[in-house]
């Protein structure tokens, strides 16, 4: 039940983002509380090390990531972390690459990032749980 909670909170910030470019702080904060209440401290980990890491980016290019983009990453670094290291680096790994390859397959110089996060982190859970079946 929580895996469909988690998997249609991030459909539902990637369609936001996607038409609206900008997410919400309706979405992200509840959602990052949450999960950081239940996952424990290897959600806090994951949470803070991705959330400093979109903070840098975004307090050097302001323009480039926004505000948004370094909340969400409080949620989804949780969620990742909570299914180990190698889960967290996936999802912080893939997600800049999955945007990169989005704006270049769509000849676009600049794409939301939202989407990008929430698929690099739903595979990075898919594949640890299915390496630990």
């Amino acid at each position: 039940m929580l895996a469909c909670a988690a998997l249609l909170w991030m459909v539902l910030l990637s369609a936001y983002d996607i038409r609206q470019r900008r997410l919400p702080n309706a979405l992200t904060l509840p959602a990052a509380a949450a999960i950081l209440l239940a996952g424990g401290l290897p959600a806090l980990a994951g949470a803070a090390a991705l959330g400093a890491v979109y903070l840098l980016v975004h307090l050097a290019a302001p323009t480039r990531m926004g505000a948004g983009d370094v909340k969400l990453a409080i949620g989804l670094g949780g969620l990742a972390g909570c299914f180990g290291v190698g889960a967290w680096f996936l999802a912080a790994l893939a997600a800049p690459l999955l945007t990169a390859l989005f704006a270049l397959f769509r000849g676009m110089r600049s794409v939301p990032h939202g989407p990008s996060m929430c698929l690099a982190t739903a595979l990075a859970i898919g594949l640890a749980t299915a390496a630990r079946a």
